[in-house]
């Protein structure tokens, strides 16, 4: 599961990439905080974040505040929740990024929860990786999905 942090994360990104097709203003926190719903102490901790990681700068004076530096296409939802969560990966062999061999295997090449997981995983990675932040604010958004 996703953090509530990166819902958070995620929801001031599609504000501030709305605001911006708009042709707005920067974005305080508290504006993001409102449209968002997301506490304003805790979203003020995940701007810095997102400012420090190139997905935002801030604008200090009276029309200050937050806007979206890089383009809706170029933010991968993958990259997002790598950035705010850390490793998405469901075991830590299948980690591209933060790999590490599981305490307990004795062999990976014949380890069959390895196996299962990387198949599932494969197919999660080729889908949030191909997602954008500009597919979440688009027209209509993404197409709903059954709940299970």
């Amino acid at each position: 599961m996703i953090s509530q942090k990166t819902k958070y994360a995620i929801k001031a990104l599609t504000e501030l990439a709305d605001e911006a097709a708009a042709g707005g203003h920067a974005l305080t926190i508290e504006e993001i905080a409102q449209r968002s719903g997301a506490p304003k102490r805790f979203l003020e901790h995940i701007m810095l974040e997102l400012r420090n990681a190139g997905y935002v700068g801030s604008r200090r004076g009276r029309a200050g505040g937050y806007v979206l530096i890089k383009k809706p296409e170029d933010i991968s939802i993958g990259e997002l929740l790598r950035q705010v969560d850390g490793p998405i990966a469901p075991l830590p062999c299948l980690s591209r990024r933060s790999y590490q061999r599981c305490e307990d295997c004795t062999d990976e090449a014949s380890c069959r929860l390895r196996k299962m997981f990387g198949q599932v995983f494969w197919s999660y990675l080729l889908l949030i990786e191909s997602l954008t932040l500009a597919d979440l604010v688009a027209e209509g958004g993404l197409p709903e999905v059954a709940n299970g």
